[in-house]
């Protein structure tokens, strides 16, 4: 059974991420009253399918009505557009939470909106999973498993009885939850999730130009490419508020990942390389290990 702290949740945005949380409360914490509320054609796909007890179009503030859980999960840019009335409209007593791809600049809103004696709890977080394919037609109830789930905070805000309850929703879907700062997380995705992306793109672009009438080089092109360039799949609408809100750490990564490649070029003559295909062998069992 789910704490009874948290018996109603409202999913505010029902694509891929919300539609996945949805499902994954309903596959997990089947007792919950789940809503969602999106876009009117957005609310429509999502009605048939068998995440949602209910869904909302238009009016933000009926589709809060009674939540114990509010799950913002649309990007940066819409979440903060409507954070205020999440604030006003919110029930005093549940938590407000969000799944946006960078934290300070929502973190630091929030301050000023949830900050009265009377507003709901805000704590932010971002969950480490999703597709290149956007929408609720891609949702996963297995979408979060063994993920990492960031929170914003130090962790002591888990000894607040609502926060805490949803920790432990966050374990039973099976995310694995970790408190950390939001600087700290902002620098930390940049890195490991946004480098990444920027680099598929790149990657995917520069190819593109370089197609030639029979459609090579890429007609020659095996998994290993298409592995490479799966993040490549990813439209710019998922990612544009990301870059401009992480902008900062993204530039000083792109000049030290630069640097790198210019630092490569220098040594493809030599067996040095060995050093770096070692390092790269060393984080890939990292990974598949975790």
């Amino acid at each position: 059974m789910t704490s009874h702290l948290i018996s109603r949740v409202t999913v505010v945005g029902t694509g891929l991420i919300g539609g996945s949380f949805a499902l994954a409360l309903r596959k997990y914490a089947s007792d919950l009253h789940i809503s969602g509320w999106d876009r009117p054609d957005v609310a429509r796909a999502a009605q048939w399918t068998r995440a949602f007890d209910d869904t909302f179009a238009g009016d933000l503030a009926t589709a809060l009505r009674g939540a114990d859980l509010v799950f913002i999960a649309l990007p940066i840019g819409a979440a903060l557009d409507h954070l205020g009335e999440i604030a006003r409209c919110a029930p005093r007593r549940c938590l407000v939470t969000d799944a946006c791809s960078t934290k300070l600049r929502i973190v630091q809103t929030a301050e000023t909106l949830f900050g009265q004696p009377h507003s709901p709890v805000f704590l932010g977080g971002h969950p480490m999973a999703g597709r290149e394919l956007a929408g609720i037609a891609h949702a996963d109830a297995n979408l979060f498993r063994d993920a990492p789930w960031a929170l914003i905070g130090e962790g002591a805000e888990a000894r607040q009885p609502r926060v805490g309850a949803f920790v432990k929703l966050l374990e039973k879907i099976g995310a694995r939850p970790i408190w950390l700062g939001a600087q700290r997380h902002d620098y930390a995705v940049g890195l490991a999730s946004h480098l990444p992306q920027l680099l598929a793109v790149a990657l995917g672009s520069f190819l593109y130009d370089r197609l030639d009438e029979n459609g090579l080089p890429i007609t020659l092109a095996g998994p290993g490419l298409r592995d490479t360039l799966r993040l490549a799949g990813s439209p710019y609408s998922v990612w544009r508020d990301i870059v401009l809100t992480n902008r900062d750490v993204l530039s000083a990564a792109l000049d030290l990942f630069a640097h790198r490649l210019d630092d490569l070029r220098e040594r493809l003559g030599s067996r040095e390389l060995e050093a770096d295909f070692d390092a790269a062998n060393e984080l890939y069992k990292l990974l598949r290990g975790m």
